[in-house]
């Protein structure tokens, strides 16, 4: 039994380095450094992000687990570099400070909207910076590293993951068009990830005013899964269905308070005619010959892929740093004090989209691993082209069906 493609995170916000522990990729697959390096450039640029982006350059160092390019089948193990740990190194030393030790960045005064309360009750820390290291959302340059090698897993299989940002700050756009290079592209070149350029400038004005007000502002961005075979998931356990794992996965990113799949929430407003997508036949040549009018589903039925395009929606709230900081209590004293401010950005909705992509390639690849196991690439490939042919003869006359 081929080993379960899973990864861990280590490491803190202003610690040394972050890590990330790949398990489970098959052997022989071919890893590019310079698209995860790629794929880190774009998790860190968007409109409104804050000054720690202008001291960060991430790039991902791979140290176990690729030889002369290619996967051997063992975990892999990368690292990325804070560069900011040069000015935080006696704030967070591995060891023990020598004398007597007063640190200037303890936070006493725990934000509203952040893990920093609700962290300092569960760990008992006193002070909070303990708990806002990790809880930061530079823990996800690590996700986006794990990520861009599970998107050049999916590439063997013709598999594409992309991500629009389709609302900020109440301004709204239509949901992107799959199929419409000319809109991908747009949405590449725009500092919002939005492809609609009239709503890119409204939203830019938004962040600007948030910016002069102190405050920040939220939104929500949209992952397209194009490619996907039918048959990934499962509906024998709650936690096999793909739709299950693909909500959890977005959910896991810092600040994303809601998740819809397909039509989302809208689907309690419309009578069944309206909301499930009717099959049809396509090309009867092809690998898969079902087309669907619609994809209200968002590719998923049963907790199963059925051949549609993924479709995923996030909301983010806004950061909940802001520079005219909200009422909060000063620990222990108790005593009313404004939250604690530590840099932040305004507005985080783009990059969030790009950790998105991220976190659906890994699910994705996950569920690809386990439907068509193998511990080399050669292997999985077999297995893939394997499943189509057993596909095909199930709407043969004398199809092997059980």
């Amino acid at each position: 039994m081929a080993t379960r493609l899973d990864f861990c995170t280590a490491g803190e916000s202003h610690g040394c380095q972050l890590t990330a522990i790949l398990t489970g990729l098959p052997a022989g697959l071919f890893v590019d450094i310079s698209r995860i390096d790629c794929e880190l450039a774009r998790r860190q640029g968007g409109y409104g992000r804050g000054g720690r982006m202008q001291i960060e350059s991430d790039r991902a160092l791979i140290t176990s687990g690729v030889r002369h390019g290619k996967t051997l089948g063992t975990p892999l193990a990368l690292t990325i570099e804070n560069h900011d740990w040069s000015n935080w190194e006696q704030e967070m030393a591995i060891t023990p400070p020598e004398g007597e030790f007063m640190s200037q960045q303890a936070v006493s005064v725990p934000r509203p909207g952040h893990a920093d309360l609700a962290g300092a009750a569960k760990f008992g820390h006193r002070d909070m910076r303990n708990v806002l290291e990790r809880a930061s959302a530079r823990e996800t340059a690590a996700r986006v590293a794990v990520g861009a090698i599970c998107r050049q897993l999916l590439e063997q299989f013709d598999i594409a993951v992309l991500s629009c940002v389709v609302n900020i700050a109440g301004i709204r756009t239509e949901p992107a068009p799959p199929s419409d290079e000319q809109f991908w592209a747009k949405v590449e070149n725009s500092d919002v990830r939005c492809g609609d350029e009239q709503a890119a400038g409204r939203m830019r004005q938004a962040i600007a005013e948030a910016s002069q007000r102190g405050d920040t502002v939220g939104g929500e961005f949209e992952i397209y899964a194009v490619g996907v075979p039918p048959g990934l998931g499962s509906t024998a356990m709650w936690h096999e269905r793909l739709d299950t794992r693909l909500a959890a996965a977005i959910m896991s990113i810092p600040a994303i308070k809601s998740v819809e799949i397909g039509l989302g929430k809208a689907v309690a407003d419309r009578p069944g005619s309206e909301v499930h997508d009717p099959i049809q036949i396509g090309d009867i040549d092809s690998r898969w010959p079902f087309v669907r009018t619609s994809n209200n589903a968002g590719g998923t039925e049963g907790g199963i892929s059925n051949g549609e395009p993924i479709v995923v929606r996030a909301a983010m709230k806004p950061i909940p740093t802001l520079t005219q900081p909200l009422p909060s209590v000063e620990l222990p004293s108790l005593e009313p004090q404004p939250a604690h401010a530590e840099r932040s950005d305004v507005c985080a909705v783009p990059a969030a989209s790009v950790v998105g992509e991220a976190m659906v390639s890994f699910v994705l690849a996950q569920a690809m691993r386990e439907k068509f196991g193998g511990d080399s690439l050669q292997d999985m490939l077999a297995a893939w082209e394997a499943y189509w042919r057993r596909l095909r003869q199930l709407w043969q006359p004398d199809g092997g069906g059980v």
